[in-house]
């Protein structure tokens, strides 16, 4: 098994190289100590694994996985655990709280052996996970910046500099200070992880960054539209206005 190590901690990295050590199946093909590190280890050794730290600098590890693609399986390693609903929503193959013990890992390791031998198997490492969800739901954090490719680059938005965001077909606009770009994400996908205090979708095809918005005026019968403080009008459907009623109460 081609493992890759992922932690901008060099102590953490030595610990779960000694840990991976006691087991002959396992070799260590690279270390990274941060994501974008990471992004280019995992393109060019195409590792079975990567056991991957999430609070990094440059990239976390949510961000990395989104770059480098599903091809490889991800263990995430980490001290907190509200982040066990996103790993879940990734397919992460198992979550190892730090500090774990040398049997943990190996838990971890047999459920990452049973996946590459019957990929469609579920282990106990997906039952742990979910046991895991179930404590962090309540402590769900929304992300704080979108990452983009651009060609060759990865552009990255901070998410309070977004001014709306529109469904194109299979893809997302991304409209940010006069800007836009294309994502290859599901509007429901990206609602999700949004703060619902700061954004609203207020059409089918719409989200709004709420503090961009000037002002709401009515187009028709019944219909209305919000004129944000760039000059963009964005209809806003009966459902989004009674949305943005509340909110304004």
């Amino acid at each position: 098994m081609r493992v890759i190590i992922v932690d901008d901690e060099p102590l953490a990295r030595a610990v779960l190289r000694e840990h991976l050590g006691a087991h002959a199946d396992v070799d260590i093909v690279g270390e990274c100590a941060n994501g974008f590190e990471a992004v280019k280890a995992i393109a060019e050794q195409a590792p079975d694994l990567v056991f991957l730290d999430i609070q990094m600098p440059k990239l976390d590890g949510f961000e990395v996985v989104e770059l480098a693609g599903a091809k490889t399986h991800y263990v995430f390693v980490t001290a907190y655990d509200q982040f066990a609903l996103r790993a879940f929503d990734v397919h992460a193959l198992d979550y190892l709280l730090k500090p774990f013990t040398r049997e943990r890992l190996a838990q971890a390791l047999a459920h990452a052996r049973a996946r590459l031998a019957a990929p469609a198997a579920a282990t106990q490492g997906e039952a742990a996970m979910r046991a895991l969800v179930s404590d962090a739901q309540a402590r769900h954090q929304p992300m704080e910046r979108v990452l983009i490719r651009d060609g060759a680059r990865v552009q990255v938005i901070p998410v309070a500099r977004i001014d709306y965001i529109e469904a194109q077909d299979d893809y997302v606009a991304i409209c940010s200070e006069g800007r836009q770009w294309l994502k290859n994400q599901r509007m429901a996908e990206l609602e999700s992880q949004l703060d619902p205090q700061a954004f609203l979708r207020v059409h089918r095809s719409y989200i709004v960054n709420l503090g961009t918005i000037a002002r709401i005026e009515p187009t028709g019968k019944d219909g209305h539209c919000a004129v944000l403080k760039s000059g963009a009008r964005i209809p806003i459907s009966r459902s989004g206005y009674q949305k943005v009623r509340d909110l304004m109460r």
